[in-house]
């Protein structure tokens, strides 16, 4: 067990009577800014670099490497996210979250100052190492501060930020290695993170403990071994290797044996790094499916749709990005409407089952596109599926910590974002597999109709491309095309990308049924850190309470009358329970 140590309140922590309305003071803004900003930041490194891989690829060669930028970073986060959750709930959260900042800064500056692939890519895992515990930490802060009952009005912000900052991070990206430097794409992260360091260090007020349990090493090495394979195999599925190759088969039966197994050891574990409690609660397995799926449906949609816009519409890459912003602009506006009706009403069931299906509805719209439909369409699509997902997708982190033990507040949040990571990494994977299945063939199929052409322009363009990939089609080239084939490849990209839409409609459609089974619990209104302290005073009140002196025959009444305050109290917990 650990030892906890009490830290005075203070303003900073937002503490209340329990019970009372909710009201944060100008020290909990501070925080909550701060929040904010580091939530933006990791979430933007996920998308920032896009934009500038030709540049850096260019600039330190290594071509064949230039995936692992990226795949660096999500591996070091999904590894990150386990041991935050867990040594959060166990040692306390700010000295963590302190940490995660400065690894994340580290590895920003050292990604700057990169010579060589190989130094980018270890840089790159050391600012994802980071960037773990900046998600992590900040939601689970969230809920030490803030009642379960209010929570999901202020955990819609740091939603919105994520989408913000995933749509803003090409812009920014392609904007900075344009103007200044590739490396400023992470440099940029600097000045922002430490005025957040020194906000957090000097404002927040936490409780602290001190380890003495032992850590779970085999659960933890299982966990994250099951989850490099999986997003290894979802990364290099349809790229690298083919789906049916022995290596990606190899990883999807690595990954699964190791979950196997580390739900098998997390049953023995003495102190397991994701209780066997929280792996069978119906609230967190219900939440965490919901999440995969509608998450996972969205970010493969959205990473296909600036390739889209640029090779059918003859946007620029910054264009297409803004195109997207109405997806957050609808998550924005949806998750705050849904975290104060919420607040205001205390039922929550009603969002993750109305929500997908809104997204469904999206989907469907965006399937019955073509490559004469105005662009303003999309972008309304985009924002009707932003709605929709933003109805429901930060309650469930709130739901998820308020139907398990506040102790386990940490574990379960990282617990739940841990699985999500690797469902959407999976989801944009297979999307794009099928996506690029689907160009490659159609592609093949309408020159092959236009080398029958009798227009000299015509096969005088399709002379250049005879031995060319499809992958030397750039959206300057496509709009450099004669009209005969740049239709024939606009509506290549439209055949192969529409059709994947309708397919995220029985998606989303299964993800509001499975939300039918998410029970409702009551939303409390006590913060973590309350549940925590109340818990801990029942416990050492039961310690130090005497043992009842046995009564004299003589003394005993004859009959009792029973306490209705007692029975009230034992019948209120008996519902709870």
């Amino acid at each position: 067990m650990t030892q906890r140590t009490s830290t005075p309140a203070s303003a900073g922590t937002a503490l209340h009577e329990p019970g009372a309305e909710f009201h944060p003071d100008r020290r909990f803004w501070a925080v909550y800014a701060s929040l904010l900003v580091v939530m933006f930041l990791s979430a933007m490194d996920q998308t920032i670099v896009g934009t500038a891989l030709p540049t850096i690829v260019g600039d330190l060669g290594g071509a064949a490497h230039m995936a692992w930028i990226l795949t660096a970073y999500t591996l070091a986060i999904t590894v990150a996210m386990p041991v935050y959750g867990k040594l959060g709930d166990l040692v306390g959260r700010k000295n963590l979250f302190l940490v995660a900042i400065a690894l994340f800064l580290i590895g920003s500056a050292l990604c700057g100052t990169a010579d060589s692939m190989t130094q980018l890519i270890i840089y790159r895992f050391i600012q994802g190492l980071g960037g773990g515990g900046l998600m992590i930490s900040s939601q689970a802060i969230t809920g030490d501060l803030i009642p379960p009952r209010v929570r999901g009005t202020y955990m819609a912000p740091m939603g919105a930020m994520f989408g913000i900052a995933s749509i803003l991070g090409p812009i920014i990206g392609g904007w900075l290695t344009d103007s200044v430097s590739w490396r400023w794409t992470f440099w940029i992260n600097l000045p922002l993170g430490v005025l957040a360091f020194i906000a957090i260090f000097l404002v927040l007020r936490l409780p602290s403990s001190r380890l003495t349990s032992p850590i779970d090493w085999w659960g933890l090495g299982l966990m994250n071994a099951g989850a490099i394979a999986i997003v290894l195999m979802a990364t290099w599925g349809g790229n690298q290797y083919a789906w049916i190759s022995p290596v990606i088969i190899g990883l999807g039966v690595v990954g699964l044996v190791c979950w196997g197994l580390f739900g098998f050891v997390e049953t023995r574990a003495a102190d397991p790094i994701l209780p066997w409690s929280i792996l069978t609660s119906r609230t967190f397995i219900v939440s965490t499916l919901v999440g995969m799926l509608a998450m996972g449906g969205m970010i493969g949609v959205l990473s296909y749709l600036p390739t889209y816009l640029q090779m059918v519409y003859g946007y620029s890459a910054t264009t297409s990005g803004l195109l997207l912003v109405p997806i957050t602009i609808g998550m924005l506006i949806s998750s705050i409407l849904s975290g104060v009706l919420v607040s205001r009403t205390d039922r929550y069931k009603i969002y993750p089952v109305a929500g997908p299906l809104v997204a469904a509805g999206a989907a469907f719209w965006l399937s019955r596109l073509s490559t004469t439909s105005p662009v303003w369409q999309i972008s309304a699509a985009t924002f009707l599926m932003g709605a929709g997902i933003g109805l429901f997708f930060q309650l469930l982190v709130t739901v998820v910590q308020n139907a398990l033990p506040a102790k386990h507040l940490g574990t379960a949040t990282s617990g739940n974002n841990f699985f999500r990571e690797v469902g959407v990494s999976l989801g944009a994977s297979l999307i794009g597999a099928a996506f690029s299945s689907g160009l490659t063939s159609n592609l093949t199929d309408r020159i092959g109709e236009l080398a029958r052409s009798a227009d000299p322009a015509v096969l005088g363009t399709l002379a250049q491309f005879k031995d060319a990939d499809t992958s030397s089609l750039t959206p300057a080239l496509v709009n450099q095309l004669p009209t005969a084939l740049h239709d024939a490849v606009a509506s290549s990209y439209a055949d192969a990308l529409l059709p994947i839409f309708g397919w995220m409609i029985p998606l989303f459609v299964a993800t509001s049924v499975i939300a039918l089974f998410l029970p409702e619990v009551p939303l409390s209104q006590k913060t973590a850190m309350e549940q925590i302290a109340e818990a801990e005073n029942e416990a050492e009140s039961e310690v130090n309470e005497p043992t009842p002196r046995e009564p004299d025959r003589a003394e005993e009444p004859t009959e009792q009358e029973p306490d209705m305050e007692t029975a009230e109290q034992e019948s209120a917990a008996d519902a709870e329970r």
